[in-house]
């Protein structure tokens, strides 16, 4: 079996928490909101590994590039563009994930597999950016056996994507899998799972919700 990876989602976790589970040996956190990330940057030890997994908005682009270890959310090109201009800018290579919207879910954001397919050319030429993978958010449905084909889906496209031999693209990781289905997500190719509540228990926003 691959070898996978644990990223624990630290949204709307204080740092107490995390700095408890860090002790404990964890070292890849993930945080969805930019500016939160970089406030527990700020707090915690600096040998975390910290992962983006949220959306991440075009304007934030420069805040965030040469301080996380993985950006697991490109969503387009035009997001690729602006982390590879930021990149240059900064003078350093920046490790993404493509994240494809494989169930078509309108509220979802990613790539669309034939969306991807015209992109990932170009995206290839972009300078600064190391593309290591793919990224997917299965839909919230109760029996997770019944999503196994979105995360079977992805592998298969990432397989598809590896066999164009791109330069500065390499499919070594699959990003999939969450708190109620990473066990399928693990069966179907899994490299990293990101996992929040199982970790850290119920989580609240700032709304109380």
């Amino acid at each position: 079996m691959q070898e996978v990876r644990l990223v624990a989602v630290s949204k709307f976790v204080p740092v107490e928490k995390i700095l408890t589970v860090y002790n404990m040996g964890q070292k890849a956190f993930g945080e969805n909101r930019v500016q939160d990330l970089l406030k527990k940057r700020l707090l915690l030890p600096l040998d975390i590994e910290w992962h983006l997994i949220g959306t991440l908005q075009r304007n934030k682009v420069k805040d965030i590039v040469g301080l996380v270890s993985v950006i697991h959310s490109v969503d387009s090109i035009l997001l690729a563009r602006e982390i590879s201009r930021c990149a240059v800018k900064k003078n350093v290579t920046v490790t993404v994930l493509l994240q494809v919207n494989i169930a078509k879910e309108a509220a979802k954001h990613g790539f669309l597999k034939d969306d991807l397919f015209n992109s990932i050319f170009e995206i290839a030429g972009l300078p600064g950016i190391n593309v290591r993978g793919l990224m997917t958010i299965a839909p919230l449905v109760p029996d997770p056996e019944s999503i196994r084909d979105v995360f079977s889906d992805l592998k298969l496209l990432a397989q598809q994507i590896d066999a164009l031999r791109l330069e500065s693209i390499t499919m070594e990781e699959l990003s999939m899998g969450m708190s109620d289905d990473f066990h399928v997500a693990i069966e179907e190719g899994a490299t990293l799972v990101r996992i929040g509540s199982r970790i850290f228990g119920p989580r609240y926003n700032q709304e109380g919700v």
